[in-house]
């Protein structure tokens, strides 16, 4: 069988016959490592391609392309006399730049070691997603700190900012965590005004001598209006948004129903009262759930979207997928990785149409105990499109939902059946239970906020979580039993210093932390159950939250710390998630009766995808957390001076962060703004307590405050403490914000399956 490259494989030579020379110009990337650890020493170009038997002049301009491409990637550094070298071998770590606004910044490794701290003196030649080799030359901020050896590949090609015209000198402050400026010719200011926010293209990039240079390319509006929030978020993180023309024909050469023909050789769902359970807001269904009790518990059909059938290896779609890794959503808009006539349309699991469906067809012991599955290919028509609050009515008996879907009643109650069941095998497997309020924005015509309302999460959500994660449990052990290669979902143990900054903190509010918490996520899990009823559960949840690790894609299995799980691979989104469709093609592959070699990747092009997907996915996540902190400043504008209530949830030596009751909206009572004394941070940043007048607050504490400033471009909001005795004591003290305190919007992660 031919063997097609897998996007993101690098080479794909193999050796002819026994006359040991390449078919190929260029051989597989791992077999020119081998040789260089055969080595053990760096070796020039001649003489590499001497080791690897390459001669002539075509393929040796193809070994050269490819040592470039290495090169780039980090997987191969080139030294001061153009020999390449391992860097493993020569002390250096690859990985990407993480920027932070007050100017220092973080090296995030490639394969998982300790960030490195980079100083500013470091980070003035580098932008924020650079990819760089770094050598740790001492410690800093309790971490390894590191100086840039060589600068890789440049994160970004354009940048969005503020255009200011100061002394005859054009330049632009760039939104977000970048520290630096562009310096903007005259010439190339694309008639910006000062004070417009505009895009502008790299031209020139930062060293540790001059500044960046850009022109601008977009004039992008008014930078006060919060119809643009979610565009500069687009253009901030480089999200391709329009689709080339002709990925745009090939989902529109699909047509818009399933073809008799592609209905062959399926097994028929059509009878099945199959339904899709999903937000209100959502337009694209790509799971729908059917279940029946039999003797030793339920059978439970997940039925998803057969996007596989439309995407193939390598086509157009397929090469935007890629680039794109998963669709992202934002409060006003989404941002699909697929076109919408797959996304909206052919492919989404819509009420009363055909579909093609990718089948994970379950038996589950009352106890919750899978006790067989299997795999298969399907055609469907979904019985109804319902909410999660319309499923929640017609399980507490609201009786006009019970009226409105009587035919699918007892559908429901079987699905409950099967939620309790997989509920009661998550509890004791000691799955984490982290719950977070979060919000809905609704977004008027105009661009703005009109309300900020509680997500309020009933059964019906985790029915269908509990469901998608028995799935996808399935499809893991599937790719494991078959030995195919495609990517785990897989989440490591807490890192073992992140895990005792969480032990210090809790134990300064009385709460003892088991050495096995770090790697048993039922002890962990027991600690939550302890916060539950404390003042301050939300503080201490975001602690334990932030000491875990991110869940990332890799085609070797660890296992999922936060769910409980040995084994898990993401299979219930393959419309908005490349990783799912990467999954179905393996267990398409095998269920055509294909032999793992014979399938069209392998270890190495796995790596490097789930690389990519989880960069992609971060991406998106930064983007839309970055547009959310934007939205809630917009709508705070119109509350300035008003008096809310609010929780103390962080405690730093330069001021105290409060989050509003009911809009989850974070900001800063400055240290300058509290009562005349000098404050100090004690008890390992739990309390800021006055050394003259001995007042004292504390995580948790509820604060009355009043709003004072909002800056909606860097996402910041200033309270003062309101002193109900005495109110004018609120408006003492200025509130300039200290520049190396601001933190970013909390991720409101959880380990569940579906989101």
């Amino acid at each position: 069988m031919a063997r097609r490259r897998q996007p993101g494989a690098r080479g794909g030579g193999a050796r002819s016959g026994g006359s040991g020379r390449y078919r190929h110009p260029l051989p597989d990337f791992r077999q020119i490592i081998d040789a260089l650890e055969a080595r053990g020493a760096p070796v020039g170009f001649d003489a590499l391609a001497a080791l690897l038997e390459i001669d002539g002049e075509r393929a040796q301009r193809a070994l050269r392309r490819g040592l470039q491409r290495m090169a780039s990637s980090g997987q191969l550094l080139v030294n001061r006399k153009s020999e390449y070298c391992l860097p493993g071998k020569i002390g250096v770590t690859v990985g990407r730049v993480s920027a932070h606004a007050d100017g220092f910044g973080f090296l995030i490794p490639d394969e998982g070691d300790t960030d490195i701290f980079l100083p500013f003196q470091e980070m003035r030649q580098l932008l924020n997603g650079d990819r760089v080799a770094v050598r740790v030359t001492g410690a800093a901020r309790g971490k390894p700190a590191g100086a840039v050896v060589e600068i890789l590949e440049r994160g970004k090609q354009t940048a969005v900012g503020h255009y200011r015209r100061e002394h005859g000198v054009g330049f632009v402050s760039e939104s977000g965590r970048s520290p630096h400026t562009f310096v903007v010719p005259n010439h190339q200011r694309g008639g910006a005004q000062s004070g417009d926010l505009v895009k502008i293209e790299i031209t020139e990039y930062p060293s540790a001598q001059h500044e960046a240079q850009g022109k601008i390319v977009r004039i992008l509006g008014d930078p006060n209006d919060p119809s643009m929030i979610s565009e500069v978020a687009l253009e901030q993180f480089e999200i391709p948004v329009e689709f080339p023309a002709a990925v745009t024909r090939a989902a529109e050469a699909c047509g818009d129903r399933v073809k008799a023909a592609d209905k062959r050789n399926r097994e028929d769902l059509r009878e099945l009262p199959l339904i899709t359970i999903d937000g209100s807001d959502a337009r694209d269904f790509d799971d729908a759930v059917w279940a029946e009790p039999v003797a030793d518990g339920w059978r439970l059909i997940v039925a998803i979207a057969d996007v596989s059938h439309y995407v193939h290896p390598n086509s157009a779609l397929d090469t935007e997928a890629v680039k794109r890794g998963t669709s992202v959503y934002f409060p006003d808009r989404v941002v699909p990785m697929l076109p919408e006539s797959l996304s909206n349309g052919l492919c989404s699991l819509k009420p009363k149409v055909d579909r093609l469906c990718m089948v994970c067809d379950l038996r589950i012991t009352a106890n919750g105990k899978v006790s067989k599955s299997r795999f298969y290919r399907g055609v469907m028509r979904s019985a109804a499109r319902l909410t999660y609050e319309q499923v929640d009515a017609i399980q507490r008996g609201v009786g006009s939902e019970r009226k409105k879907y009587s035919s699918i009643v007892t559908q429901v109650n079987n699905l409950y059946g099967v939620y309790k069941s997989l509920l009661g095998a998550r509890r004791r497997r000691g799955a984490l239970d982290i719950d977070l309020p979060e919000v809905r924005m609704e977004i008027g015509a105009d661009g703005h906020i009109e309300r900020i309302v509680p997500r309020v999460r009933t059964d019906a959500h985790r029915l269908i979580e509990e469901c998608m994660i028995a799935a996808n449990v399935e499809a893991g052990r599937f790719l494991s039993r078959h030995k195919l290669w495609s990517l785990f979902r897989v989440h490591d143990t807490p890192e073992a210093d992140r895990f005792e900054d969480l032990r210090t903190l809790l134990q300064e509010v009385g709460l003892k932390v088991a050495d096995e918490a770090r790697t048993d996520p039922k002890q962990l899990n027991r600690l939550l159950g302890k916060i539950a009823g404390r003042p301050d559960f939300a503080v201490l949840t975001v602690a334990v939250l932030r000491s875990l690790q991110q869940a990332v894609y890799q085609p070797v299995n660890i296992g999922h710390f936060g769910l409980g799980l040995s084994t898990y691979a993401h299979f219930t989104s393959p419309i908005r998630r490349y990783p799912d469709l990467l999954v179905h093609r393996a267990i398409g592959h095998r269920l055509d009766g294909g032999k793992p070699g014979a399938f069209h990747t392998d270890q190495a092009a796995m790596e490097q995808a789930g690389k990519s997907c989880s960069m992609l996915e971060r991406r998106a996540e930064d983007a839309t957390r970055q547009a959310e902190a934007r939205y809630k400043c917009a709508y705070m504008l119109n509350r300035v001076g008003d008096t809310l209530p609010g929780v103390i949830t962080g405690v730093t030596h330069f001021g105290l962060f409060v989050t509003l009751d009911d809009l989850y909206i974070e900001g800063l009572i400055h240290v300058t703004a509290l009562a005349n004394d000098y404050y100090h941070a004690e008890h390992g940043g739990l309390r800021l307590t006055g050394e003259r007048t001995g007042k004292s607050f504390g995580l948790g504490d509820k604060v009355m405050v009043r709003v004072l400033r909002v800056d909606t471009d860097a996402a910041k909001i200033d309270f003062a403490l309101v002193d109900e005795s005495d109110p004018g004591k609120s408006d003492r003290g200025e509130s300039a914000r200290d520049q190396s305190g601001p933190r970013r919007s909390r991720s409101r992660r959880r380990s569940g399956a579906r989101r």
